[in-house]
């Protein structure tokens, strides 16, 4: 698999609704080995591989990330935010920042004051963000209303071939999707593989739903992330026993389709790769949920990488989990063909 492009997608930033330049990345990627790409109208990017078959497979990674958006800004300079996704607003408490305006990237410290570090129930809109500016007319002209906002850290490498980074939510994922196309059309695959990097996951599953509905795939899977139990937190009794460095999580539960699944243990056998269970009852709150609806509803299962600590500027994956995913959906996506019987019994 090639690395250095997942360090460059983890070193980039997108929050959900703003997402363009990195999906620029994906695209420019995508062009030195799918047989076409389109940059969709609402910001998806689809790779394709046999556009003229008649048998289409869609895998879905979304590339958008948590953090927050420039809402307002104050007389003495500072902005103020609203949360994108699933933030925790304590985390950004003296925090540096990057400011993606649409046309710069700007830089910012998120205030700290002992009042803010001692409020029992701290906001997203208790933050003010410094970036330097004199009064509201600079920090406007600067950083405008509706920019994005996100930690400015960066990847590192951890033992055991483990990384850390913002946003392996899911930049990982994207990752997987598009490099398990790039190997199926090594393998020689015939069918028609659709490799999307998706938006606006963490705010509603809107890319999900809009590739589901515009592709109208035979079948789909999603690949996302999931909650390790074997670190700091954990709980087995949740989603059963998932392990970094465990191999791919499959989702068993409603939204884990039987023969998919089924199938996908059969790709892991004949390849050597391990997989874990990750029991998920009901929804996923993937791009799962959205296209499994889609359309007159579409076969679709969740390939899960486990990841320690989600929705944090330290979140903790292994890359072999990773190559793993990669290999075992290229070698399901060569397996099946149109005349794949999906019926359960």
């Amino acid at each position: 698999m090639e690395q250095e492009f997942l360090y460059r997608l983890l070193s980039s930033q997108g929050v959900s609704g703003r997402e363009t330049e990195i999906q620029k990345i994906a695209a420019d990627y995508m062009e030195g080995f799918a047989d076409t790409v389109r940059c969709e109208v609402n910001g998806n990017v689809t790779g394709i591989l046999n556009p003229d078959s008649g048998f289409k497979i869609l895998l879905a990674g979304h590339m958008d990330e948590i953090g927050l958006m420039v809402t307002a800004h104050t007389e003495e300079g500072f902005l103020r935010a609203a949360k994108v996704g699933g933030i925790t607003p304590r985390m950004y408490l003296g925090q540096k920042v990057r400011i993606d305006t649409g046309k710069e990237l700007i830089y910012g410290s998120v205030a700290s004051t002992a009042e803010l570090q001692k409020k029992e129930e701290l906001l997203d809109t208790d933050l003010f963000i410094d970036i330097g500016a004199r009064d509201r007319e600079e920090a406007g002209t600067y950083a405008p209303v509706g920019s994005g906002i996100v930690f400015d850290t960066d990847w590192r490498p951890l033992l055991g071939n483990c990384i850390t980074s913002r946003a392996l939510d899911d930049r990982s994922g994207a990752f997987v999707v598009m490099e398990a196309l790039r190997r199926a059309k090594e393998k020689g695959c015939r069918n028609g593989v659709y490799a999307v990097t998706t938006v606006g996951e963490e705010t509603g599953f809107g890319g999900g739903a809009w590739a589901g509905a515009s592709i109208r795939p035979d079948m789909a899977i999603v690949v996302d992330v999931t909650f390790a139990s074997d670190g700091p937190g954990g709980n087995d009794a949740v989603r059963g026993r998932v392990a970094l460095g465990g191999g791919p999580g499959i989702c068993v539960g409603t939204m884990g389709h039987l023969v998919m699944n089924r199938m996908l243990e059969q790709a892991a056998g004949r390849l050597g790769i391990r997989t874990q269970p990750v029991i998920t009852p009901g929804r996923t709150l993937t791009d799962t949920d959205a296209i499994h609806i889609s359309g007159h509803g579409v076969p679709a299962t969740l390939v899960n990488l486990p990841l320690r600590y989600m929705h944090t500027p330290a979140e903790v994956c292994s890359l072999n989990d990773v190559e793993d995913c990669i290999e075992l959906i290229s070698e399901f996506v060569c397996m099946v063909d149109r005349h794949t019987d999906l019926r359960p019994f």
